[in-house]
């Protein structure tokens, strides 16, 4: 399989019958930002479902203002838009969600084992030492006004490293690809329609949960902390709040990740950014 292997939009429609998908795929040989493409269209009423794909992407954005490296042919660059009807306290559910179907779509196309890093990247564990970042999520809102806010519309950006064989220098030691991982060139096609497939499935889920009593916990949330490392137990360094570490302590109601500080506070964190704690260096004398 060659590892500039094209997206075959026809292909992809007939895999995706049965999901929300099929009928509104849209193909770009480069964009600036799939994210930014469908945001504009969404704003103009485009419907549910619908999904721009870009074999390269010029200003590709990540969380927080990260950009992302998209080399043409090499990657998964796509973003969906979903209208599930959640009120905005748990926004924060559609990016665990969307990590747990990239997740899963990952292992069947691959069978690699994937972690998720709270709450949007995907990454690949090494022997030793830090995983390597192998894709990673944005997803973008926008909500309808009123005191009980629910979402009007979510864009669901999804970047995975699929055939990539190496990485810039300022990279190379933090990010890996599926064919690095596997030796082998993977097929852009069979991921992409995995990966469709699987978030259909959640964001059907999602659709249909009804508020839990406060004393149990949503099985998304129950599901996303069996999925990811990162969740409980985690060595952690925290950027917000004038930057603190501690160690991971689970989820709270709504999705955020709790932390046991090492100044004896628990606190939550409410954005990315979490990275591991790096381990010390050995003392020559030790």
């Amino acid at each position: 399989m060659s590892s500039r292997e094209e997206l075959n939009p026809v292909a992809l429609r007939s895999a995706l019958v049965g999901t929300r998908f099929p009928a509104r795929l849209h193909h770009f040989p480069t964009a600036e930002s799939t994210n930014t493409l469908l945001l504009e269209a969404a704003a103009n009423g485009a419907p549910e479902g619908t999904v721009y794909l870009a074999d390269a992407q010029t200003q590709g954005r990540g969380r927080g203002g990260h950009t992302w490296h998209s080399s043409p042919g090499d990657g998964l660059y796509l973003s969906a838009l979903a209208k599930p009807r959640l009120p905005l306290r748990e926004a924060l559910w559609i990016s665990l969600a969307t990590g747990l179907a990239v997740q899963s779509a990952i292992k069947t196309v691959t069978g690699l084992d994937i972690d998720i890093r709270w709450p949007n990247d995907l990454i690949l564990p090494q022997p030793s030492g830090p995983g390597k970042k192998l894709g990673g999520i944005l997803v973008e809102t926008a909500v309808d006004p009123g005191e009980d806010a629910l979402l009007r519309y979510a864009i669901i950006g999804i970047g995975v490293n699929i055939n990539h064989e190496s990485f810039p220098p300022e990279l190379a030691p933090i990010a890996t690809s599926l064919r690095i991982a596997t030796g082998e060139p993977q097929s852009r096609n069979a991921l992409m329609i995995a990966i469709l497939r699987a978030l259909d499935l959640e964001l059907t889920q999602l659709e249909a949960h009804q508020p839990s009593l406060p004393a149990q916990q949503p099985d998304l949330l129950t599901r996303f902390t069996a999925a990811s490392t990162w969740v409980r137990g985690k060595r952690v360094q925290v950027p917000e709040q004038g930057g603190y570490t501690g160690t991971t302590a689970g989820l709270d109601h709504n999705g955020y990740l709790l932390v046991d500080a090492d100044d004896h506070t628990q606190r939550t964190v409410l954005s990315g950014g979490v990275r591991e704690e790096p381990s010390p260096i050995p003392s020559p004398h030790s």
